[in-house]
């Protein structure tokens, strides 16, 4: 089957609307029975819930750094098989990627897909400068093709009709003219938007509103007349991917359990399957939909955990994911959540591998914010005023379950809070002009880097070699 088509919803900057607008084509076209690839460009965990709302398929991301350039077309066409059309998000501004190379870039992203890219511009104080903003991204680069115009946050009708002429100047056809609505803010918090799952009904409303309004002021069939093929090739393959690091001198092969012995994974003919819980719900939801096919592929069961409602780990559980998340936003019914806290940290203590980010790391210290936490790590975790963001070339300080000592990996910090002391375990990693950072300790591995398992097979294929079959 041939891929389909894809579009790319850029911006010039951060706040010029583009999620709003990139949501609400999701929803619109969904809603009038177009089957929507979702998609979103950098490691935002975010945007792609409310794409999942949209959509009604996982919302995915396209990462350069942490997946590599050579994985982007592939990935894609993996998360757009059976769709009419990939609708992808970018980050920030079309050409703002990794300092200061500019990796990782929404055009990077659609050079890699031969995806035509719209603009969406927040036209608040323009008129005709429009057409020098639109020629100036037009011509930039040779490799990205800018093909269209969504007006934002438009002002009157006579507005409308300056910047239409403005546009016209320059070649480009405007798609669409939305006009101001305040009323469409989603709530946001020290990291940006609410969570699709913590927002809940509200986050379904949000993109009903986004979804009429753009469809109300977006041509979608000049969108999708703009859309092209993605690249032909084979399709992102999780089974492939594992059986390529479990050979020679692939991560899997060296994976090994607490004592040092690689432990049997089972695998899907037949034999025992470990159990891994990877945990979400509201707390935990900053999850990539590649790790469960990865976990899978490589011969685990996966199974879903809520540590703000489940009273303890699955039954016969071997190895736990704790993801990001807002952890610190739930922190009074985490704390309250006795028996989980308990088995995790039994868990923990038997040397299972526990693989923990961000979110994570702070729900296996001792406390968060004064209230008690697992206890797994000898470490208080606390909210800081300061935001510590950026990608990051890291490298394995110590070996663990996911990473032997010395591999080296893309990752990505964001967060604003601190854990201290880091002492008492080995820091997991390390990188040009950062202090060491993180814990292994035992089967753990805690971390504030994020890393996409999309980019680090083999990464997965030792966890789940790690696992004990009960």
């Amino acid at each position: 089957m041939s891929p389909p088509p894809a579009v790319v919803i850029a911006a010039p900057s951060s706040g010029s609307g583009k999620t709003t607008v990139s949501t609400g084509l999701m929803a619109a076209l969904a809603r009038r029975g177009t089957r929507v690839a979702p998609f979103k460009v950098g490691p935002d965990y975010i945007d792609p819930g409310y794409h999942t709302l949209a959509a009604g398929r996982p919302g995915r991301n396209l990462d350069v750094v942490l997946q590599g350039p050579e994985r982007i077309a592939p990935l894609a066409r993996h998360g757009a098989g059976g769709a009419d059309v990939a609708v992808v998000e970018g980050v920030m501004g079309l050409f703002d990627g990794r300092i200061p190379d500019g990796a990782g870039s929404t055009a990077q992203v659609a050079a890699a897909l031969g995806a035509p890219v719209v603009l969406v511009v927040d036209v608040r104080g323009q008129s005709r400068s429009l057409a020098a903003l639109l020629h100036g991204f037009r011509s930039f680069e040779d490799t990205v093709g800018v093909a269209g115009v969504i007006l934002n946050r438009v002002g009157s009708e006579r507005h409308a009709e300056v910047l239409r002429a403005a546009a016209d100047e320059v070649g480009l056809p405007v798609l669409g003219a939305v006009p101001r609505r305040a009323e469409l803010a989603v709530p946001s918090r020290h990291l940006g938007l609410i969570t699709a799952a913590e927002h809940g009904v509200a986050a379904t409303a949000a993109v009903d509103a986004m979804a009429e309004l753009v469809a109300a002021h977006v041509d979608l069939d000049a969108v999708l007349a703009l859309a092209r093929p993605l690249p032909d090739g084979p399709a992102w393959d999780p089974a492939a991917e594992i059986a390529a690091a479990a050979g020679p001198g692939g991560g899997a092969t060296g994976g090994a359990g607490p004592g040092g012995a690689a432990a049997s994974s089972g695998g899907p003919g037949g034999a025992a399957r470990p159990v891994v819980a990877l945990a979400g719900g509201p707390a935990f939801g900053f999850g990539y939909a590649e790790h469960a096919e990865l976990l899978r592929a490589a011969g685990a069961e996966v199974v879903a955990l809520d540590p703000l409602r489940d009273p303890g780990l699955p039954e016969r559980t071997a190895a736990l994911v704790l993801p990001g998340g807002f952890p610190e936003e739930h922190v009074g019914a985490l704390g309250e959540n006795a028996p989980l806290r308990a088995a995790v940290a039994r868990l923990a203590a038997s040397g299972a591998p526990v693989h923990a980010e961000c979110g994570g790391l702070l729900y296996l210290c001792r406390d968060l914010d004064g209230t008690p936490m697992c206890g797994v790590l000898d470490a208080a975790a606390a909210m800081s005023p300061r935001l510590t963001l950026g990608y990051r070339e890291a490298v394995a300080v110590s070996g663990s379950p996911l990473f032997p000592a010395g591999s080296r990996t893309g990752a990505h910090e964001f967060h604003r809070c601190a854990v201290n002391p880091r002492a008492g375990a080995a820091p997991a990693w390390a990188w040009r002009g950062g202090e060491p950072e993180g814990f292994v300790q035992d089967g753990v591995h805690a971390s504030f880097l994020h890393t996409h398992p999309a980019g680090v097979p083999d990464a997965v294929a030792r966890f789940v070699a790690a696992a004990p079959v009960a």
